[in-house]
């Protein structure tokens, strides 16, 4: 079992984003988001992702990263294609993952929730390690944020739809959630 220390994953490489800021009530910690990302978008690997929610994509390292250098995002953590899991934000505070959005008819869900990405795209199947540790993850999260029920996990799809799409028709909720 994963185990979280001052709001922190033990398991994770810790690589602090600056794009974070207070929660307005951080005992509200009630909803996980899961999203995707890929950097430059459709490929896999290399440092781009966690460069980029530090503010440090170097935007004449792919045409695209020109496209989104003045943007500042981050999440709580990412897994990897292999499974390895990064943090960028401690949980107790807010990561800027989910942009404008609602859930059950509450705005601004970055207040209260939690953002974790997936290496991937929409399109492209996840890997099972993705899977494994994703339920792990939400499994230590849930234990220490207990407003978090298997019920108040959601894709980026569902509390912005019209606006994102991921994790995409790729990620099979049913295998998720029947790890949890």
């Amino acid at each position: 079992m994963l185990t979280i220390t001052d709001h922190l994953l033990d398991s994770a490489i810790y690589v602090p984003s600056p794009h974070f800021n207070d929660r307005p009530v951080e005992e509200d910690i009630s909803l996980l988001v899961v999203h995707n990302i890929s950097l430059p978008p459709g490929e896999f690997g290399g440092s781009y992702i966690e460069d980029f929610f530090q503010g440090k994509l170097t935007s004449t390292a792919h045409p695209f990263f020109d496209e989104i250098r003045d943007v500042q995002v981050s999440a709580h953590c990412l897994i990897k294609r292999d499974g390895s899991v990064v943090q960028f934000v401690p949980f107790n505070q807010r990561a800027w993952h989910a942009g404008v959005s609602s859930f059950e008819g509450r705005e601004q869900c970055n207040d209260f929730s939690i953002g974790i990405e997936l290496e991937g795209t929409d399109d492209l199947p996840y890997m099972e390690a993705q899977y494994a540790v994703l339920a792990d993850v939400s499994l230590a999260i849930m234990k220490h944020y207990p407003a978090i029920t298997s019920e108040r996990i959601t894709g980026h799809e569902n509390i912005a739809p019209g606006r994102k799409t991921d994790p995409g028709k790729a990620f099979h909720w049913d295998k998720f959630k029947s790890r949890l």
